[in-house]
């Protein structure tokens, strides 16, 4: 990811919603090194954030609703949550949550494109986003999986003004050029009651050790190790609740 601080448009929080927050601290914690706090507040809802030293990274956090699958949200910065919003609806897609402020911290909403894959959009106050990308342990990339891509082409650009780098393979999606992230077309891999989703990325030292680890602490590997021609070392997990999460390391 060639991002290294929240800007307009671009990935600038991860949290994850499970229904096991003290399980998820456990794995993430030996898996990443990180670092947990539990807001104290009630009306934080158990709000817990990750550090990497004082850097924060992540939240975990309980599931919103009853029967709601454990899922990592990907969130991405924006000046005018309203006015984002608004885009998202207009260009086909869903509003699920919000917009919402979340103390002086921010603004927020959960949104949906119009295959159905979610995210959040975040207006920063007190709060703008991660502290740190692109180390072990932080966020590193952030991909779109869909059934079809065309119609993701046209949608993020319009509602975030990214740009998109061609491929018949795997575009990638960046700010200004910029990558951050990209888009997998699902193939016959995945069931076809697997939704559309997008996947957080965070960068290991060792892909192999880590996915070794993961399995270790009661993980699955979606997608063993493995290297990408001209790319990084990469294995997808699913975390012993079921969230699914990716890592890589770009020198393989």
């Amino acid at each position: 990811m060639k991002l290294t601080a929240p800007v307009p448009g671009g990935p600038c929080w991860i949290e994850l919603s499970t229904s096991d927050v003290t399980a998820a601290k456990s794995f993430y914690g030996s898996l990443f090194g990180w670092r947990c706090e539990t807001d104290p507040r009630e009306e934080a809802g158990g709000y817990t954030m990750a550090h990497l030293g004082d850097a924060r990274v992540a939240a975990l956090s309980p599931v919103y609703q009853p029967g709601q699958p454990p899922a990592w949200t990907v969130s991405f910065a924006t000046g005018d949550v309203d006015s984002s919003a608004g885009r998202v609806t207009a260009a086909g897609g869903s509003l699920l949550v919000g917009p919402m402020d979340i103390f002086d911290q921010g603004r927020f909403a959960v949104v949906a494109d119009p295959s159905g894959a979610v995210f959040s959009l975040w207006q920063g106050r007190a709060f703008a986003g991660a502290d740190l990308f692109n180390d072990a342990g932080a966020l590193g990339w952030a991909e779109l999986v869909t059934r079809e891509a065309g119609p993701a082409l046209t949608f993020y650009p319009a509602v975030l003004g990214w740009t998109v780098s061609a491929s018949d393979t795997y575009p990638q999606w960046g700010i200004d050029g910029a990558d951050f992230g990209g888009v997998r077309t699902m193939d016959e891999k995945l069931p076809p009651e697997v939704p559309p989703h997008w996947v957080p990325y965070f960068v290991v030292a060792d892909v192999d050790a880590t996915a070794e680890k993961a399995e270790g602490a009661g993980g699955d590997l979606l997608m063993p190790p493995t290297s990408i021609p001209q790319g990084p070392r990469i294995a997808v997990v699913h975390d012993p609740q079921g969230a699914v999460f990716g890592v890589h390391r770009t020198d393989g």
